[in-house]
């Protein structure tokens, strides 16, 4: 009797783990194929990228976020973030109960991040960078209790909120070099002359955007964001055709030919790249541009030009080291980023400078915009005008200790043309044919290169500079 109690228990036994194993078997199969559905659907939805030679598209936004799957570190997705990793077991109920249960199987996020405090003296900015007093003699006296810019919480409060947007995206989180990129704010004001300064220290990213079929109509390789604009622009000077129209053009061509047989979800979806594609290919066709590799230029943030700190075309300053570069404010950047300068001056700085290799990394670097000095309408940027009235602008803030760099211009002149044979002399002819009367082409000095100007017959031509 008692051998078959025993047996009758190991049967038993026996069979509710034969049972139990096939049901984690049956669960395992069903979540592997509602994953492999989840993931083909999510493909199926998403049309196919072509490759562009210049730049990636942007394609339109996806309806939903995309699945994150395969073997992944998630501390790779924390982009600097310190991360704490920890298990919190407790006793439950059964699994077919803690199953169903949504509060069972938790993952808690939650992010501490430090606001940082900005430097208010002259003693703080130049634990940064020693060389600011003796580049700037006069700054101490600029600086008073006032001078702290409310637009530094401001800064910190747009950081904070695109954190909670995106704090369930890991991979979209601001990385930790980004989050604590701005060590200072300033409105400044020179006591004597009252010329108005705003005084950032932060790093320097690169900005490599920009194209002007006019200077340089041969396209060179760019960075995966590469953009072909810049805010800083003006109307073209030649009928020389923009290096990236033709992808721009190619781009909706194809966003065309996909809306036909687009599902009605899609069709929406296309709408806005269209439209988004027809202003990008006007506006090429239209415009010439800064070029980040050849021009000397900054990048605020979009929230501090739309608050006044500065606007597109307000002369600049950028000092790092024991140097002071000129340059103007080209670009408008993220609103929760701060730092930013063009190749041209990111190379100056660092030879080793690429769109994806910032030359500093570290808060040293030191901006300032002069606000309210732009001069429009804007032309090819002079880069002798550039240095005239950055050299008088900081003799209204009390003069450098040094002199300022000064920018030679990197890009090539344009071909000379080949002479045309004159046609014979005819007595009818010889008066109006006269070396006084004879159309000639002077040249206007310009920033990028000198451009040929038609001149009146019998009219010298005087040289004039481009704004």
């Amino acid at each position: 009797m008692q051998r078959f109690r025993l047996r009758t228990l190991r049967r038993t036994v026996l069979l509710l783990l034969t049972a139990l194993l096939a049901a984690v078997v049956l669960r395992w199969i069903s979540l592997e194929r509602w994953r492999w559905n989840l993931t083909r659907v999510e493909t199926e939805s998403e049309p196919t990228p072509t490759p562009e030679p210049t730049r990636p598209e942007r394609s339109p936004t996806p309806t939903r976020p995309p699945v994150i799957s395969g073997k992944l570190e998630s501390a790779r997705l924390f982009n600097g973030i310190t991360l704490h990793a920890t298990v919190e077991p407790a006793p439950g109920r059964s699994a077919s109960e803690e199953r169903v249960d949504p509060e069972s199987y938790v993952l808690d996020l939650k992010l501490r991040a430090r606001i940082p405090a900005p430097n208010k003296t002259i003693d703080e900015l130049a634990k940064v960078n020693p060389e600011l007093p003796r580049l700037l003699p006069q700054l101490a006296a600029m600086i008073t209790p006032e001078s702290p810019s409310p637009w530094f919480e401001e800064l910190y409060a747009t950081k904070l909120k695109a954190l909670r947007e995106n704090l369930a995206r890991l991979d979209s989180l601001l990385s930790r070099h980004n989050f604590y990129d701005c060590q200072a704010v300033l409105q400044l004001k020179h006591p004597q002359t009252h010329r108005r300064v705003l005084l950032m220290q932060a790093d320097m990213d690169v900005d490599a955007d920009g194209s002007d079929s006019d200077r340089l109509p041969i396209s060179s390789g760019v960075s995966p964001n590469f953009k072909p604009f810049t805010s800083f622009r003006w109307a073209k000077k030649t009928a020389a055709p923009n290096p990236y129209l033709p992808a721009v053009e190619e781009k909706l061509k194809r966003y065309e030919g996909e809306s036909r047989t687009a599902t009605a979800e899609r069709k929406r979806e296309l709408k806005v790249a269209i439209s988004q594609a027809r202003d990008e290919a006007e506006t090429l066709k239209r415009f010439s541009f800064l070029i980040g590799a050849a021009d000397p230029y900054i990048v605020l943030p979009g929230s501090l030009s739309r608050s006044g700190g500065g606007k597109i075309g307000d002369y600049a300053l950028v000092i790092f080291g024991n140097t002071i570069y000129p340059a103007i404010v080209g670009d408008i950047g993220p609103s929760n980023k701060v730092g930013e300068a063009s190749l041209r001056i990111a190379k100056e700085i660092n030879a080793n400078a690429t769109p994806n290799n910032r030359p500093v990394s570290d808060l040293k670097v030191t901006y300032f915009i002069f606000s309210g000095t732009a001069e429009p309408p804007f032309g090819p940027p002079d880069l002798e005008k550039l240095q005239v009235k950055c050299e008088a602008l900081v003799k209204e803030i009390g003069g450098a200790g040094v002199p300022l760099h000064h920018w030679e211009n990197i890009i090539p002149p344009p071909p000379t043309p080949t002479p045309t044979a004159s046609p014979p002399t005819t007595p009818a002819a010889t008066a109006a044919d006269s070396p006084s009367a004879s159309p000639s082409a002077t040249v206007a000095p310009t920033f990028a290169f000198p451009t040929p100007t038609a001149t009146t017959p019998g009219i010298a031509a005087s040289p004039s500079n481009a704004p």
